[in-house]
């Protein structure tokens, strides 16, 4: 299930399914520590009217989900025709402290006066561990705490004239055959029961008056912190602030954050305004506040896969962040260039991908090469693309206090590792692919490695290191005079890779859209190249769907289906559609863009991919298509100053 709502505040991240309901609360990072993973651990929410209950994921509820004008502050409305109920939402992640809060409208849409019981249900497995969790009712402070080790969530709710929650229940869930304290609220009472450990989960009731064809407010909230008292203080703020006035501060910080997206929005047509401005919400949110940049907090892929995507890949948070880059955000970059620093391996390079602590993550990729001999597990273009992006945003910004800052202890480590790390033509040493399914001597690694080695020899240039300079624009400049090997004048198009050039049976044709766009983004091949343009008809002839959508490269079976279909990816869609604008082709790359804001969720959400028939797959969001799907609108604004 995808996650149309993201709450975050960068500490904080809150991952809201179709139903509204919590699926992913990150604590203390964005993107570790995700204290509701796995498919039963959802919170839920109920109603019971008229001796009558119903949670919102029983599909008895039309749920409409949206962002509030524009700022990280979602906007859910929940009907049930049959209980003649309405529940309307204000949820956030406060911008200062590391709670959600939850504004919740309760409407009585009956035609007489009736008592309406909410229930507000809360589940965790702390810090994703199966040890035993404790939760307590706290009967002084009229809240429940959840804790295990240096982690604790407050749960509080009140009424709108301040009075607390009316009733509440804890126990456990999936041991000695219970399914949840939850079903504790389908009668309409909770049992009250104060302590519970091991797996434990926790209910709160609201018992409300309402009028015919009025309403009443409650006011929930789930704070976190290191220890109980730490979080007891946070839900005191809350409460003595009143629960609404963080709300419409937290509303007011996104203003201000979303202030420079929105003012270039104007310049995009009407259609995609909105689109542009929510990718920049989304992207934000899945943003650390030290920096890590997650490919995506969606973790509905557990419930059937080994991992998810919340891991930071270098290469992706580079693509991620140059959107941001091109509007003017500089703290987002600044802070992953740090990330980036302090997590660079002795020798120069970037590892597979990180926890948001920055820690190595999860990988697959050996230690040993194919000559059983000790090699780097990487991706070359994760630590390449990361130094193209550094030298770009240097160029916009031409501060010396940033090569004071960098230089040394990032900049020079990569580039002498990428200028060093080649085979006897001086071309990059074969590591997985962007797709991190073959290790090769690639198209796409071999031209974002030779931007980034234009970029360094231009910041030693900057810092006064000309020997530095002179080495690694030689480096570039041989990558440069070797680009015709990467030419496959059979298929017309650019080879995938090859492990041996001079053995065809190790050269790899298989058309993959990354080839393309790397030798142009990135400067490999002239745009004016006639073989640019013939790669590009080939790839409209052979990857592409429907004339519109792009698969990632042919047979592709990652998440395929069937036996014949490969899905269509947002990403690759997009790329086309950069260059169709580059060649003046403004109808594909309207096509283009207009079938991926059709796939896009209300609250401007995309996927990783999609079916056949346009549904999503994998997770969503993945940051990445957000990004993609700006920098086509932003290359539009170029395009259009330029005319």
């Amino acid at each position: 299930m995808s996650r149309p709502i993201l709450l975050s505040n960068g500490q904080m991240h809150v991952g809201l399914d179709t139903y509204g309901l919590v699926n992913d609360l990150y604590f203390p990072h964005v993107g570790l520590e995700n204290h509701t993973t796995g498919k039963n651990l959802r919170h839920r929410i109920g109603v019971y009217v008229d001796g009558a209950f119903s949670w919102l994921d029983d599909e008895t509820w039309d749920i409409r989900l949206d962002y509030y004008n524009d700022v990280l502050l979602s906007r859910i409305i929940a009907v049930n025709d049959r209980l003649q109920v309405r529940l309307e939402f204000d949820d956030c992640v406060d911008s200062e402290f590391t709670a959600l809060i939850r504004n919740v409208h309760v409407i009585n849409t009956a035609d007489h006066d009736r008592e309406i019981r909410l229930f507000m249900h809360q589940v965790f497995m702390i810090s994703d561990s199966n040890a035993s969790d404790t939760v307590q009712y706290l009967a002084e402070e009229r809240s429940l705490v959840h804790y295990k080790g240096h982690r604790a969530f407050l749960v509080k709710g009140v009424h709108s004239d301040g009075s607390p929650f009316d009733s509440y229940s804890v126990g456990i869930f999936g041991l000695e055959g219970r399914e949840g304290t939850f079903r504790d609220a389908e009668d309409g009472e909770l049992s009250g029961n104060n302590v519970e450990h091991g797996r434990v989960d926790s209910v709160i009731g609201f018992h409300l008056q309402v009028g015919s064809n009025s309403s009443q407010r409650v006011y929930y909230w789930i704070a976190a912190g290191r220890s109980e008292r730490e979080a007891q203080k946070i839900s005191n703020t809350i409460e003595g602030d009143g629960a609404l006035h963080h709300i419409l501060k937290t509303a007011n910080w996104w203003a201000d954050w979303i202030a420079p997206t929105k003012k270039l929005a104007k310049k995009l047509p009407e259609e995609y305004q909105q689109g542009f401005v929510r990718s920049a919400l989304i992207i934000k949110s899945q943003i650390d506040k030290h920096g890590a940049v997650i490919a995506s907090t969606d973790t509905t892929m557990l419930n059937y896969e080994r991992d998810a995507y919340a891991y930071c890949w270098p290469r992706d948070a580079a693509h991620v962040l140059w959107p941001l880059m091109r509007i003017g955000y500089t703290d987002e970059l600044l802070r992953f260039f740090a990330f980036a620093r302090r997590s660079l391996h002795d020798d120069g390079y970037l590892s597979h991908k990180y926890q948001a602590d920055g820690a190595i993550g999860p990988s697959w990729h050996p230690r040993v090469a194919r000559d059983g001999k000790a090699a780097p597990p990487i991706q070359t273009d994760e630590t390449a693309l990361v130094m193209f992006l550094f030298g770009q945003y240097y160029r916009q910004h031409v501060d010396a206090e940033l090569l004071t800052n960098f230089y040394v202890t990032l900049i020079k480590p990569m580039a002498n590792f990428l200028s060093g790390y080649v085979d006897k033509d001086g071309l990059p040493l074969a590591s997985y692919d962007l797709w991190e399914e073959k290790d090769l001597t690639n198209t796409y690694t071999t031209a974002v490695t030779y931007a980034a080695l234009v970029e360094a020899s231009y910041l030693a240039e900057q810092g006064g290191d000309t020997e530095s300079a002179i080495r690694w624009r030689e480096a570039a400049d041989e990558m440069l005079a070797k680009r015709d090997v990467f030419w496959d004048e059979e298929r017309q198009y650019f080879i995938k890779g090859y492990l041996d050039r001079d053995d065809p049976n190790t050269i790899d044709r298989t058309i993959d859209s990354s080839s393309l766009y790397a030798v142009i983004m990135f400067g490999y091949f002239d745009l004016d190249d006639e073989r640019v343009s013939r790669a590009y008809n080939t790839m409209r002839g052979t990857i592409t769907v429907d004339n519109t959508k792009v698969i990632r490269y042919e047979h592709d079976a990652y998440r395929r289906l069937d036996d014949e279909h490969s899905n269509p990816w947002p990403v690759t869609t997009l790329w086309m559609a950069q260059y169709a604008l580059q060649h003046g082709d403004d109808s594909t790359a309207r096509a283009a863009l207009d079938w991926v804001q059709s796939v896009m969720f209300t609250s401007g959400v995309l996927a990783e991919q999609y079916d056949m028939s346009d549904q999503p797959l994998s997770v969503a969001p993945l940051t990445w298509s957000q990004a993609e799907y700006m920098s086509v609108l932003l290359d539009m604004i170029t395009e259009q100053e330029a005319a």
